[in-house]
């Protein structure tokens, strides 16, 4: 509600039509019919059902309910039948590759509380959230989740953790004043949001808006806004089920036409052909293929702490052109730890890792002096007052609770060995201006022989200039301009080292105070010095980088981090390379136009965005998808769910918000960049391996294709049936298929750069190999193999043969096991692109023997099985055709190992 904040409590209470003692309960209930109960409004996804059903009418499910009703209208119900349960299964394969549901306005809802205590009539009650309306004066304590947006009209000590919103974990003090001024409307500090945490203190708010007009209901609805779009495998496969079915229908209507103008083959006949060629056109496997080989490479990345949501993603990630990423907790370990401390005129090592207190001070490699240890102590005693965070320690070891960069100070603080409860109990406190992001500040206020002291703690720059004296050796001293620029110098070093600075002074107020806003309490400070902090990175980022690097991939760092410490850390993993880079603040970001933005974003190479907010990231996203980049972005907060459904690929941290998680489409277990890598990695190498297998199916296509064509150009009986080209593609190829599926990566997977967006993932190279090539020969082998058994069982050139004809039957089943076979030396020599089979392994792929092993158990089946005989029209075959038909293997791989060579010798 515009302007709420700016006005004080008695001005709240009218402008909501309220009272301190709440709402009357005849006006609560007008109004919750009036406003609706205070729930999250779902945006309902396609029933599952409907999910499913789309399925069925897909480009290729349509060819083959063509081809169905076809078969079914000729009275070869068999076929129908088969061909139906095609449908079938390759329907319910696709709807677990697409299959998504839209949880995160489930998640959102989860999060806000199911009781909230109110003041209705005076009396303090208990109400189902869904019940609260505007004008509720709700109870805040210590546990609290927040049901709804809220103007506190009273607090005591409150603090709220917002991570839910921000993603930052840090908890925020609120207080009941006017406030004026702000950054962002998230972080005012008299307004409590709903789905945010009470973490201490107790408050009273004002209801102002419920269910869907509520921040959290904003964030729901942006991030349902964002369509989703097809991933580049999916786009691809769609582009070759498409040209699949022109060639299939294509080729099936010249067949048919062919056969009944030209051949004069009966109606029903000529139609059967047609349908026939037309099934072996379509790769019924290759849905269910690319299906399994995406989940099998899921479960891989499980392994690596990177948890797949979306299936279709883990290609997606392969090809990756930027990655977005954020710092704190994901390039670094999210845990600070004091490094240095300057004091009044001199810079102080502190050893030690980590929240166990243990360490040693050195100034100039010597352990320090007792006068600089008071010195030192003096600083902690600042930077231990103006601190919200505990340091404890139980059966895992040391660790804090709040602010990690509060805990840092805590640590060095134990370290120095000063007594943080002895000096409260000596100086207790008696209030504290919290920190404020315009300010950048934060002020404990304490108790000391009759006099109240300030302590502060905030950004470097703005303390040195609030600072009138700076402490030397215990006692004030003036401090005048240049000494300020000097300081802030030292600042800038440190922080250009990677360092996150925070600067220490203090204050003693004078008796006749009485109004404790910063105005006027934190100004006149003296300076007692600096702490600056590491967050070291996690092992294994830097070499990730590395292989980013190499593989073309570019990251760009975007945090809200001081810029220095950002671009050194940048430096430090090598994601910026040299002096020259540039650094965007979100203020600056705010003022550019996205052609500026998107100019910068292509033509420069070193880019951090510091300073920056959640928004930001949606922003940079839609920018970078319109220069065709494929995105990689992460995130942990509420507010990243936008800006993670936007990109290509949301990576949301496994300790984020449940909203973030449910809109990305990966979460990292283990929060790390490295983990990113790693997930691309497999990526690029289950692109490479559907490649592998699309022409490995696409191989015997043309072995299938051709005896067709030899039918009507020469009239010979149909060289193999229309089951036996189902039991290839649906029985014998789709384990061995999803075998190459599961090939380990080629060792330079990550040298090459990202593959271009545009290209095809059923390219001219694919169709040359896989159609023409490999399929040539095949077709060659087995219709050599298909004459000579006719011819040797007296066949004889325009001699017809009904389809029940013994050496009929023996002819086709040779077609049929040959392709079998023949697919045995294509499978071997299809797991390699260019290097040579032989030299990387025939059997480094342990999944590639058991599909050779299921290809021919099937074949055997489908040819000596009494029961499967009549079903696809075979026969048992002599010892010679056997030898005839083993030949293929070796033949096949031989020939595409041949090709290879002299592919890599042309280079």
């Amino acid at each position: 509600m515009g302007g709420i904040h700016e006005l004080h409590e008695e001005e709240v209470f009218r402008r909501l039509e309220t009272s301190p003692s709440g709402l009357d309960p005849p006006e609560a209930e007008r109004r919750l019919k009036k406003y609706g109960p205070n729930e999250l409004e779902e945006v309902r996804g396609k029933p599952h059902i409907l999910l499913f059903l789309s399925n069925l009418y897909n480009v290729l499910a349509i060819l083959l309910w063509v081809s169905a009703a076809m078969s079914l209208i000729t009275g070869n119900t068999q076929l129908a039948v088969a061909i139906v349960l095609v449908i079938i299964i390759n329907a319910v394969f696709s709807f677990w590759q697409e299959y998504e549901a839209e949880k995160a306005a489930e998640a959102l809802r989860d999060i806000l509380p199911v009781m909230v205590k109110v003041l209705r009539g005076s009396d303090e009650t208990v109400i189902p959230a869904a019940e609260v309306v505007p004008g509720d004066l709700i109870l805040l304590e210590e546990g609290d989740t927040v049901p709804a947006d809220a103007r506190l009209v009273e607090s005591s000590q409150l603090k709220i953790d917002a991570s839910t919103l921000t993603g930052e974990s840090k908890p925020v003090r609120k207080v009941s004043h006017p406030v004026e001024k702000f950054d962002n409307y998230i972080d005012i500090d008299n307004i409590v949001f709903a789905g945010t945490q009470v973490v201490s203190g107790t408050g009273r708010a004002i209801v102002f808006a419920t269910g869907g007009d509520t921040e959290f209901s904003r964030i729901a609805s942006l991030t349902q806004e964002v369509r989703e779009e097809q991933s580049p495998l999916q786009r691809q496969i769609s582009r070759a089920a498409s040209i699949i079915s022109i060639l299939a229908v294509s080729m099936g209507i010249v067949l048919f036409t062919v056969n009944l103008y030209i051949v004069k083959l009966p109606l029903e006949t000529a139609l059967i052909f047609a349908i026939g060629l037309m099934v072996a056109n379509v790769p019924e496997g290759l849905l269910p293929s690319v299906t399994l080989a995406l989940a099998a490479s899921a479960r891989k990345m499980a392994r690596e702490n990177a948890l797949v949501k979306r299936l279709s993603s883990v290609e997606t990630l392969g090809s990756t052109t930027i990655i977005c990423t954020d710092k704190t907790g994901t390039l670094t370990r999210g845990e600070m730890t004091v490094r240095k401390i300057w004091i009044p005129y001199r810079v102080v090592e502190v050893t030690g890792s980590g929240y166990r207190p243990e360490g040693e001070f050195l100034c100039n490699e010597k352990p320090v002096t007792h006068r600089e240890v008071r010195e030192i102590r003096l600083l902690m005693r600042a930077a231990s007052f103006c601190n919200d965070a505990k340091l404890v320690r139980d059966e895992k070891g040391w660790h804090v609770i709040g602010d990690t960069t509060e805990g840092a100070l805590l640590v060095a603080a134990e370290k120095i060995g000063f007594d943080l409860e002895g000096e409260l109990e000596r100086m207790p406190r008696v209030m504290e201006l919290p920190f404020d992001s315009k300010r950048k500040s934060m002020t404990s206020i304490h108790q000391k022989s009759g006099k109240r002291v300030a302590y502060v703690k905030g950004a470097p720059k703005k303390i040195i200039d609030l600072s009138e004296r700076i402490s030397v050796d215990g006692r004030p001293r003036p401090l005048d301009d240049d000494e300020k620029r000097k300081i802030i110098e030292i600042h800038d070093r440190m922080a250009s080292e990677g360092l996150r600075v925070l600067a220490f002074a203090y204050r003693e107020l004078p008796e006749d105070l009485e109004d404790y806003t910063p105005e006027n309490v934190e100004r006149e400070l003296t300076l007692v010095g600096m702490a600056a902090m590491h967050d070291p990175p996690r092992e294994g980022v830097k070499e990730a980088v590395r292989q980013c690097r190499t593989a073309g991939i570019r990251i760009i760092m975007i945090t809200g981090d001081y810029g220095l410490t950002a671009a050194a850390i940048a430096k430090e993993l090598g994601i910026i390379e040299g002096d020259s880079y540039r650094v965007i603040k979100g203020r600056e970001l705010d003022e550019m136009e996205d052609p500026e933005l998107l100019r910068i974003l292509s033509e420069e190479e070193n880019i951090i965005f510091a300073r920056a907010v959640p928004e930001h990231k949606m922003r940079i996203a839609s920018v970078l998808e319109g220069a065709e980049e494929i995105v990689a972005m992460t995130g942990d907060g509420v507010n990243d769910a936008p800006a993670l459904r936007k990109a290509d690929i949301g990576v949301a941290m496994g300790s984020g918000t449940d909203v973030a998680k449910e809109a990305a489409d990966i979460v990292l277990a283990d929060d790390n960049f490295a983990s990113i890598v790693t997930a691309v990695r497999e990526g690029r190498t289950v692109y490479e391996n559907i490649r592998k297998f699309i022409t490995y199916i696409f191989s015997h296509e043309t072995a299938e294709i051709v005896p067709f064509v030899l039918m009507v150009l020469f009239g010979i009986p149909l060289p193999i049936t229309i089951m036996q080209i189902l039991a290839i593609d649906l029985g014998t190829d789709t384990l061995p298929a999803l075998a190459l599926g599961r090939s380990p990566p080629e060792s330079d997977v990550m040298q090459r750069p990202p593959r271009p967006v545009r290209e095809r993932l059923l390219n001219l190279e694919v169709l040359l190999r896989g159609y023409l090539f490999t399929g040539s020969i095949e077709a060659f082998l087995v219709m050599m193999a298909y004459f000579l058994v006719l011819s040797g069982g007296g066949w004889v050139p325009g001699q017809s043969l009904p389809a029940d004809d013994p050496l009929y039957m023996r002819a086709t089943t040779v077609v049929f096991a040959g392709i079998v076979m023949a697919q045995m030396g294509n499978l071997l020599s299809s797991q390699t692109t260019r290097s040579s089979a032989l030299k990387v392994g025939l059997l480094r792929n342990r999944w590639i023997p058991a599909g050779m092993i299921f290809a021919v158990i099937v074949m055997l089946m489908v040819i000596y099985l009494p029961l499967l005989q009549p079903v696809f029209g075979t026969q048992p075959l002599k010892p010679v055709e056997w030898l005839m038909i083993i030949l293929f293997a070796p033949l096949v791989f031989l020939t595409d190992e041949a090709r290879k060579l002299i592919q890599r010798r042309l280079g």
